[in-house]
């Protein structure tokens, strides 16, 4: 195979995965293959280094490890290109959402070497959070060069397929409900005159929490306690959100998102 890697739709977060990965020393950018029917993805592509092309085929062709990065509406219209795929020699790997591996196979036609992987939008400045599944016919260590890229590009974890829905609802998912928050507290920013100061108060308050959160020892709940203050600001802040229930609605609302996610798998 001429290529170690190819991609099959070059968007935003097969780009970005190709960027940690040239950036990283993990991949060559002559050892990538990107195929796109936009002009301006495929010059993006190019610009890093990779070879591009329009025909999937060719990917599919020429790659060793072949990167589904396309909607998942998208899938039954390469169906010819990964009839080409060879199980013997190559892995594919994906990235679209609700897309189980045996349906990717049952595309593909035969029994394919299949991981599916779950990434999030935060992979784009390297602050990923991603899971990893081998299909049943994937081999051991063909979930290597993914964990690789993915782990260049922020943190990343081997399951279970069966619970990537999990995964998709709580870190998939999860940045919208991060950015939910985000504009309720900038709304609130407002509200209060600080409307030219917004936007960083509330990026650089949720940034710093973050930090913070991913490098105490301490668990969530305790950090929030330790900020919590006896009579204090945040304390009437907090007992405002547990009277109207948010932490159950917001459990709930990942539960829907679960539940959606295995509704797209079936």
């Amino acid at each position: 195979m001429q290529f170690k890697l190819g991609f099959v739709g070059a968007g935003n977060m097969a780009e970005a995965i190709a960027r940690a990965a040239i950036e990283k020393n993990i991949l060559l950018p002559e050892a990538i293959i990107a195929a796109d029917p936009m002009e301006e993805r495929r010059r993006l592509f190019s610009d890093i280094g990779g070879v591009v092309t329009r025909d999937n085929a060719e990917v599919v062709a020429k790659s060793q490890q072949i990167l589904l990065a396309i909607k998942p509406q998208a899938l039954p219209t390469i169906a010819d290109a990964l009839a080409g795929i060879d199980p013997q020699s190559q892995v594919v790997l994906s990235i679209m959402a609700g897309q189980s591996t045996k349906r990717i196979e049952a595309m593909i036609g035969k029994p394919a070497r299949v991981v599916r992987v779950m990434p999030n939008t935060p992979l784009m400045v390297g602050r990923g959070m991603a899971g990893v599944a081998l299909g049943q016919h994937a081999h051991d260590g063909d979930e290597s060069l993914v964990m690789k890229l993915l782990g260049a590009a922020g943190k990343v974890v081997l399951l279970r397929e069966s619970e990537l829905d999990a995964i998709t609802a709580v870190s998939g998912s999860g940045p919208a409900y991060v950015f939910y928050l985000a504009e309720a507290m900038t709304k609130a920013a407002e509200q209060l005159g600080l409307a030219e100061h917004a936007s960083m108060l509330v990026g650089q308050t949720i940034l710093g929490a973050a930090e913070l959160l991913c490098q105490s020892d301490e668990p969530a709940g305790q950090l929030r306690r330790n900020v919590t203050s006896p009579g204090g600001t945040t304390e009437a802040a907090v007992r405002h959100l547990d009277g109207n229930k948010t932490t159950e609605v917001i459990v709930n609302a990942i539960a829907s998102a679960h539940q959606r996610s295995q509704e797209l798998g079936a």
